[in-house]
């Protein structure tokens, strides 16, 4: 008898042989009267491991988003596509699709035995999957899990704690060698500045330094009552957390240099989030040494 495995993230693909049709009607019928049976039979495996990998995840959800995404991947729509019909945001997501297994339990280990590291990477938290005729579709996928606009003022503290910790030592910033410098504290004003040009981002979908009405950080300032000396700004898109966003300016020569500049003092961070937007979440940082 021969099997088929077909696994992608959003459009790459792997395949191996064909079906049987009679273990394809079996496991049709298997998923359409009980759909928790895939889920149990592949939280089994994701709890025993496999490959010899170890369990680390959590059991998989099944999310009925998902599940109209395999939907529409099985009637030709592409993946990517399918999950902005469905209105499922997510941070990756994978597609695995299964022909001539006769059950949930075989459909399970199927999946892990050709693509263990998916079924076992603990940032899959959710899945969907449809069966039709001859093929089941599995959607594995990270969910969106932006930060609480609630938890705001701890995640500038938090910013504000990572941001002076790597300011008590010089680094390279790309070819750029950058003394140490002196903490900075919080400011209202930068906050409200960082506030104002984040929410705009999210809520107009676009990423830039320039806001839509041509205006930079230091017309952005003033506007926020700050009176400077210099004012910096750096921005990102699409980190989940604090520490994410941070990583990535320490990592880009710019906005590594720009938090390590020993001019500023003071600093405001927020961050808005837009789930239907390109980014989803928006950060914006603001330096400012006052006049």
């Amino acid at each position: 008898m021969l099997k088929k495995i077909v696994f992608c993230a959003f459009g790459i693909f792997a395949s191996l042989a064909l079906l049987s049709a009679g273990q394809a009607q079996a496991q049709t019928k298997t998923l359409a009267s009980d759909p928790q049976s895939i889920l149990q039979a592949l939280n089994n495996i994701r709890s025993s491991g496999c490959r010899g990998s170890p369990n680390t995840a959590a059991a998989f959800r099944l999310d009925s988003r998902l599940s109209s995404v395999a939907a529409r991947v099985a009637s030709g729509t592409e993946l990517a596509e399918a999950l902005q019909a469905a209105t499922y945001r997510s941070q990756r997501t994978t597609l695995i699709a299964l022909s001539g297994y006769a059950d949930a339990q075989a459909i399970a280990q199927g999946a892990a035995s050709y693509s263990c590291p998916m079924v076992m990477d603990a940032d899959f938290k959710e899945v969907g999957f449809y069966a039709k005729d001859k093929q089941v579709w599995l959607i594995l996928a990270v969910p969106f899990s932006p930060p609480l606009v609630a938890d705001a003022e701890l995640i500038e503290t938090r910013v504000l704690a990572l941001i002076n910790k790597a300011r008590r030592q010089a680094r390279l910033c790309g070819k750029a060698a950058m003394p140490a410098a002196q903490p900075l504290r919080l400011n209202a004003s930068l906050r409200a500045t960082a506030a104002a040009h984040a929410e705009d981002m999210a809520r107009h979908s676009y990423f830039s330094h320039t806001g839509r009405d041509g205006l930079h950080v230091p017309e952005r300032a003033n506007r926020a009552g700050y009176a400077w000396q210099t004012v910096g700004e750096n921005i990102a898109s699409g980190q989940m957390n604090a520490d994410l966003a941070v990583q990535g300016w320490l990592k880009s020569p710019s906005h590594c240099a720009n938090l390590m500049t020993p001019g500023y003092t003071e600093m405001g961070l927020a961050f808005a989030v837009a789930p239907q937007s390109e980014g989803g979440v928006y950060w914006v940082q603001v330096f400012g040494q006052p006049k």
